[in-house]
């Protein structure tokens, strides 16, 4: 509107008056004509103060002004008001055209018609649209850009097939390939959207150092009529085989608000899980929770989908895949227990099936002396408790039971918490008459591990017993660790109908940034946490206060078929060993990469004590879909300790297998491995909608504009005065203007009706 206005009344768009410097261009003698308007002014000064009597002193001041004003007019004529702009030489300066190659330029939001439809008319060649408007005063380089940047001279260089958008990544090679020549600007075709999540400022920043305007182009609409989108999916990076998964996936719809939809979570072509929810309002995430089992083992993808509904605008952008490495290995749980009682023994049983859990039982029996079961060699756990942090460390969680902290030395105890906080293992305490405050733990290093609150104290002589209704809280409700039924539903149904345990633990705080996950309310009433655990530097704690959770099998009410301690514990001990780290961890940056794209890796390197190790030889050796292995050497990059990185290069389309061995003087510190995608993933149908407010900012922050196709033809007088490049002067005058017209009918029509209404004509 304010460009429409402004071209009426001045003859230029406002932009480009705004681009340009106002200057005066008086004529010979215009001293006289300076002369005649004070002399003018002075007389409507005199004739207005001689005017009849009856006029008030706002009436002569009004009138007096307006003629004042229409004289000044007048002489601002005189004076040649001109602007002046730095219009670009023909020719002589070029336009870097940046086309948006990706696979969002498929998406037919544009009067039916695929973004890229309009992008190939105006583009596609020399000869078409804006590029031949451009090229008549402009030398134009196209290029085309999606993962990377590449020439794009004709239109049948465009495919449309790229699998990311790095747009900042192509703004900053763009500028750099096109430095030392005459740049006027940078003109983006694109929908907006930058997939990579690189941060952009970067690239701006250097823009705007270097005086380089972007001209941004937006295709798409902003808002879809009809539209599913599975968006982010929590889940972690690696599971033990028969995990139950409990995930979230976020779900934003357009124009279904209030209809009942099914999330289906698939491993590759089998159903592993379903959920039905109800649609929230148009535009607002609905968290869907999805319970499912991981089965297989190895590398899997899976895919959280909601089916196509009619009339929906982008089918594609209803799934989400998810990797998750599926470890087929056995976790090494440490369970150490002061004395003989059913507690153990039942939870020994409930693993009985579970093949990727091994608990190793040390049992006191008697002072100094230890049943030891599960142990993998004669020597292991010989002398009881381990006494050094290789020993301790090489479990991957620990478990105590009713073992008072006098069992253990300083020594020890501080080991613990560090197995907790150095190693990142999982520590779970079990409720008894020798554990947490009653075991003497306050103040301890152990203590301050634990995530509930413990008071120094002097055991009683006979424990006092507490029953316990136990029930999920409302974060636990939704963690694994909760569901013991084959459904969310049937899990919550089951919870009341389960006996009571009993406590022998005064336990009835947790510590700030502790959660309980399970709680219950004693004889009085009072609310008391079952289940807390809390993150302790690198890995967590736990507190399961009952004595007795064995009769959730053995109550009377219990059938013998019954599975839900065996359900229970499993779930429990799995979650304590979740996201343990080894020695030998290695990450990627991401879990899919294009074909052809390197694979960044990353190994944190520790000796058996989880002493960070900068002096390791780390090789990792990548093996691809045809079987060929790369080796690559990884080296330490100084800015944190036991942190070494490189990358791997990759070459078709498939699986690759990353495996990662770290050597010190001979001696193998440990083995990783993790798996990578190459191939195109689904973030260019991520977010359907076109990205203004991204390319505004773009245009904004380096001096350009941005445009809708509507109003793209207006690229082209805005590229020519930006004052970028060879430029010359071009002087546009304003004294005959049409806004002076108006300026001098409109102060001549105001007077002449004030006079009117004073009575003076």
């Amino acid at each position: 509107m304010l460009d429409t206005i402004s071209q009426l009344l001045l003859g230029v768009r406002w932009v480009v008056f705004g681009q340009g410097e106002l200057r005066l261009a008086p004529p010979a003698g215009v001293t006289i004509a300076a002369l005649l308007a004070v002399v003018a002014v002075a007389a409507t000064v005199v004739s207005y103060r001689r005017a009849p009597r009856r006029l008030s002193t706002r009436d002569r001041v009004v009138l007096a002004t307006l003629r004042t004003a229409l004289v000044a007019l007048l002489f601002l004529c005189l004076l040649r008001p001109m602007l002046v702009l730095r219009a670009a030489v023909p020719h002589q300066n070029v336009v870097a055209v940046l086309l948006d190659d990706s696979r969002s330029m498929r998406i037919a939001d544009m009067n039916g018609q695929p973004r890229s439809a309009w992008l190939q008319e105006q583009f596609g060649a020399a000869d078409r649209g804006l590029r031949r408007a451009l090229g008549e005063r402009f030398t134009v380089r196209t290029l085309r850009f999606s993962s990377g940047v590449a020439a794009a001279p004709a239109g049948a260089d465009l495919s449309f097939d790229g699998s990311n958008t790095r747009l900042a990544a192509a703004l900053d090679q763009a500028r750099r390939q096109l430095a030392g020549v005459p740049l006027a600007g940078l003109v983006v075709v694109s929908d907006g959207a930058d997939t990579t999540g690189d941060a952009v400022e970067p690239a701006l920043l250097a823009l705007k150092a270097s005086g380089v305007p972007v001209f941004a182009i937006g295709l798409g609409r902003d808002a879809a009529e009809k539209d599913i989108q599975v968006g982010r999916v929590t889940a972690p990076r690696a599971v033990l085989t028969g995990t139950t998964l409990l995930l979230d996936a976020v779900v934003t719809a357009h124009g279904y608000a209030g209809q009942s939809l099914t999330m289906d979570v698939l491993d590759g072509a089998t159903l592993a899980g379903s959920q039905s929810f109800t649609v929230g309002p148009d535009g607002q995430p609905t968290t869907v929770r999805v319970r499912f089992t991981a089965k297989d083992p190895g590398p899997r993808v899976f895919t959280f989908r909601v089916a196509a509904q009619p009339g929906e605008l982008l089918p594609e952008n209803n799934a989400r895949d998810v990797l998750i490495d599926v470890r087929d290995r056995r976790e090494k749980i440490l369970y150490f227990e002061g004395e003989p009682r059913f507690e153990m023994k039942f939870l020994r049983r409930a693993l009985t099936d579970d093949k990727q859990l091994q608990l190793v039982v040390l049992q006191r029996t008697a002072d100094n002396k230890y049943l030891r079961l599960e142990v993998d060699d004669p020597e292991e756990l010989v002398g009881g408790f381990p006494k050094t942090r290789d020993e301790l460390f090489k479990y991957r969680g620990v478990v105590l039971g009713s073992i008072e902290a006098a069992a253990f030395t300083g020594d020890q105890l501080a080991m613990l918490a560090e197995f907790v906080d150095t190693r990142g293992g999982g520590l779970l305490m079990l409720g008894g008459p020798r554990a947490f405050s009653e075991g003497g733990y306050a103040g301890t290093a152990l203590g301050e591990a634990l995530p509930v609150a413990l008071q120094r104290m002097t055991p009683p002589a006979e424990p006092v017993v507490t029953k316990l209704a136990v029930r999920p809280t409302r974060a636990g409700s939704g963690h694994a660790v909760s569901q013991i039924a084959a459904t969310d539903q049937a899990s919550a149904a089951r919870w009341p109908e389960l006996p009571d345990l009993t406590t022998v633990n005064g336990i009835d705080t947790v510590k700030a940034g502790a959660t309980t996950l399970l709680s219950a309310t004693d004889g009085t009433r009072r609310e008391r946490p079952v289940l807390a655990f809390q993150r302790y530097g690198r890995g967590k704690s736990a507190a399961f206060t009952p004595q007795d959770s064995w009769l959730w099998q053995m109550h009377a009410s219990m059938s013998v078929e019954d599975q839900t301690h065996e359900t229970f514990t499993r779930q429990l001990l799995r979650w304590l060993v979740d996201g343990v780290p080894d020695p030998v961890e290695l990450t990627t940056a991401a879990d899919r990469v294009d074909p052809g794209d390197p694979i960044a890796l990353s190994v944190d390197v520790a000796d058996p004590s989880f002493v960070a190790a900068n002096d390791a030889v780390v090789t990792a050796t990548v093996t691809g879909p045809d079987g060929a292995a790369t080796t690559v050497p990884l080296t330490w990059n100084g800015q944190r300790d036991g942190l070494y990185t490189g990358t791997a290069p990759t070459g078709a389309a498939g699986w690759y297998e990353a495996r990662v061995e770290a050597m010190r003087a001979g001696t193998l510190l440990g083995q990783s491995t993790t798996h990578v995608n190459a191939g195109p993933g689904d973030a260019e149908f991520a977010e359907a909608t076109r990205q203004m407010a991204a390319l505004r900012r773009l245009a904004d922050d380096t001096g350009g504009r941005a445009y809708t196709p509507e109003t793209a033809e207006q690229l082209l007088e805005d590229v020519k005065y930006t004052g970028r490049g060879i430029t010359a002067v071009e002087e546009r005058e304003l004294w005959n203007a049409p806004l002076m017209l108006v300026l001098l009918l409109a102060l001549l029509s105001a007077e002449w009706g004030y006079r009117r209404a004073v009575g003076l004509s």
